[in-house]
């Protein structure tokens, strides 16, 4: 729009000059020069203000172009599909997101009807319905209503659409036509199938981690077990040697009795054979397999009664027998160097899983030795102590390793954090053994020593009392 020209002084009006009538003006009977100046400065006064309306119109029609660029930029950059249309449905306004996913321009889709849109009958329905409610005033919510249809693509597939309706108003509040905004749910179900593969693979990568912390544990247990049963089997085996070369010896004196020797050749082979000294020895002999099998028939036994690690199985444990055959376990498995020292208390019974608490006290009487292995210049070292406070069985464990960083105590019972070299651990033995805990009604507590080392306390409710509810939280000792 070309700009109009600045207002300009009316003819006769400039500063200085005498005021000029209108040719022929002389002779007009009754008009005088001041009526003719009013006349002039009435005329200029109209200029002005055609001219101040001229410049305002402008200034409108420029904030309305930038409006119309900004409605046009935000439904340009809108990844949701937009639909307009009047009350029979007819399309008044769409965005390029509808146009790129139907795969026409915004010229062929003004002025067609909405439910050519559709890509079957049932969806037509729908749409029309939502339509009937927008204008009945029965759309539920400020929001409006939401319908799902099938739209048809560029290449005429049926594309699931999550539409949401709401009623269009004219400046009175009258209606006047229809909105739908909505995005195609296939983005969302492509989505939601790629969060649920990646949380199974993240749940099958958790169960593996799970299995590779078990499978340490029981590689310690196993280690201990072999070193356990090593000493009863090797007893057995020694005396079944034994016995095997005595058993010639007896077969060929008896063979002799029962062939009829004589007197003299029976007392030679008596004594060349030391059938004597074999007979004497015999009874020891027995004695000692039998209490070799016996041995290896308890340490098979006792590992029965603590291989219920993964049962809920909850009967009346006795926690200082649990201690002293973790201890006992470890301390034949990877510490044999371990000076470990268990201060007792009666009574110590709570109601659990036997297997489950096994595994707990032997992560930690483990983790405290690999700690306490880290200073060369001092023998690994351990006291656990186990006192009753009121209702609950207090264990502490301190070590006499580094302690534990001021960074590191926050995350310590963390799945998957850990401090020890890669491939030490799995960072999975203190998160297992809090859970374990928490499920008993207890509470694990980790926390440094005024000793030095770290010291870990383990709080369980006695057999017979009522867990506390704020047995869960965790706190430094």
């Amino acid at each position: 729009m070309v700009s109009p020209p600045s207002p300009q002084p009316a003819a006769g009006l400039l500063p200085g000059r005498p005021i000029a009538l209108p040719p022929g003006t002389d002779g007009l009977e009754g008009v005088d020069e001041a009526t003719w100046l009013d006349v002039i400065q009435k005329m200029d006064e109209v200029y002005s203000q055609l001219v101040r309306d001229e410049i305002a119109l402008e200034e409108k029609n420029a904030e309305l172009e930038r409006s119309q660029q900004f409605i046009f930029g935000l439904l340009t950059a809108m990844s949701d599909v937009l639909v307009a249309c009047d009350e029979q449905g007819l399309i008044e306004e769409t965005n390029a997101a509808l146009c790129e996913l139907v795969g026409a321009t915004d010229a062929d889709l003004l002025g067609s009807a909405v439910s050519a849109l559709m890509a079957d009958g049932p969806s037509a329905d729908r749409i029309a319905l939502a339509m009937r409610q927008s204008a009945s005033g029965k759309v539920p919510g400020k929001a409006g209503a939401t319908v799902e249809v099938n739209l048809r693509d560029a290449q005429g597939q049926a594309v699931p659409v999550d539409f949401n309706t709401s009623p269009r108003l004219d400046s009175t509040g009258r209606h006047v036509g229809h909105v739908f905004v909505g995005r195609p749910m296939g983005e969302l179900k492509r989505a939601y199938h790629a969060l649920r593969e990646a949380h199974e693979a993240l749940k099958r990568t958790q169960q593996q981690l799970l299995q590779s912390e078990k499978m340490a544990s029981l590689g310690r247990l196993v280690a201990g077990v072999a070193h356990e049963l090593n000493n009863p089997i090797s007893f057995v085996l020694g005396n079944v040697h034994a016995l095997q070369r005595y058993v010639p010896r007896l077969q060929q004196y008896l063979q002799a009795i029962h062939a009829g020797a004589p007197l003299d050749e029976q007392a030679r082979l008596r004594r060349a054979l030391r059938i004597d000294h074999t007979i004497d020895d015999l009874s020891s002999l027995m004695e000692g397999t039998l209490e070799g099998a016996q041995r290896t028939a308890d340490i098979v036994h006792g590992l029965k009664r603590f291989s219920a690690a993964d049962r809920d199985e909850h009967r009346r444990v006795d926690i200082t027998a649990v201690v002293e055959r973790a201890i006992h376990w470890v301390r034949k498995g990877t510490a044999p160097a371990f000076d470990v020292r268990f201060v007792p208390c009666p009574d110590a019974a709570v109601m659990g899983s036997d297997g489950q608490l096994l595994q707990v006290m032997m992560n930690l009487v483990q983790n405290a030795y690999d700690a306490a292995a880290m200073r060369s210049q001092a023998t690994p070292a351990l006291r656990i102590t186990a006192e009753r406070r009121g209702d609950l069985l207090r264990l502490s464990f301190h070590d006499n390793g580094p302690g534990i960083a001021n960074e590191h105590l926050s995350r310590l019972f963390d799945p998957f954090f850990t401090t020890k070299p890669v491939g030490k651990g799995t960072g999975l033995g203190l998160s297992i053994s809090y859970g374990i805990v928490e499920r008993h009604g207890g509470r694990l507590i980790a926390g440094n020593h005024l000793d030095g080392g770290a010291e870990f306390v383990l709080e369980l409710p006695l057999a017979g009392a009522t867990p506390s509810p704020d047995n869960h939280s965790l706190e430094s000792p």
